[in-house]
């Protein structure tokens, strides 16, 4: 259980690592080699862990995509509504540009191109969001807290409208004025969508 256990720390250091490198010179530019020198241990070391690049390349993914599933941890105690806000809330929220450097999420995902286990990772996590989305609609929806018809279409949608919205926002710094003000239109969108029956109080909506 232990050695499990030191195995398990030792991968995501060596992952970490390699997501460090990759952000500061390009994931095509990473190596084993650089990994190692990035901590100061042997490549054989690395090697141990990950018996390739491409293993080492797949940690990495499913690094990026944890994170990414972790902005979507909300507090199931709240009613439904104040879950489908803050959950709206978090799909616009600049946390994904700090978490994760876009380059290299970029970079990785058009590995799905020529991987299919790697586009397998990245629609699971694509599917299992639309679907945790659709559960937090259906629940608001039964509360009537809002009217849509489809609550799978409808959050379908908002996915379709949020992976644009960032595509197109990668092309902006994260600081600039722009960027905050579309940040919000799109979010106000998702908003409208939802069809709430009453206007959400200035109170209930988090801000990014």
């Amino acid at each position: 259980m232990g050695r499990k256990s030191l195995k398990s720390v030792r991968q995501k250091e060596i992952i970490s690592a390699f997501y460090i490198v990759a952000k500061q010179e390009g994931l095509e530019n990473t190596s084993v080699a650089k990994v190692a020198n990035e901590m100061g241990i042997n490549t054989s070391l690395i090697l141990h862990y990950f018996k390739s690049k491409d293993a080492l390349l797949f940690g990495l993914i499913h690094y990026i995509l944890e994170n990414y599933k972790s902005l979507y941890t909300i507090n199931t105690d709240e009613s439904s509504d104040v879950k489908l806000l803050q959950t709206i809330d978090n799909l616009f929220s600049r946390d994904w540009n700090n978490l994760i450097d876009d380059g290299v999420f970029y970079s990785c995902y058009t590995l799905i191109f020529r991987d299919d286990n790697i586009k397998t990772a990245f629609k699971d996590l694509h599917d299992s969001l639309r679907e945790f989305l659709a559960e937090i609609i259906e629940d608001a929806k039964k509360d009537g807290i809002i009217d849509v018809t489809d609550s799978k279409e409808t959050a379908e949608l908002i996915f379709v409208l949020v992976e644009g919205a960032y595509y197109y926002l990668s092309l902006f710094d994260t600081n600039d004025k722009t960027y905050i003000e579309k940040t919000e239109r799109y979010k106000q969108a998702a908003l409208q969508m939802l069809n709430f029956k009453q206007k959400p109080s200035p109170s209930s909506l988090l801000n990014n």
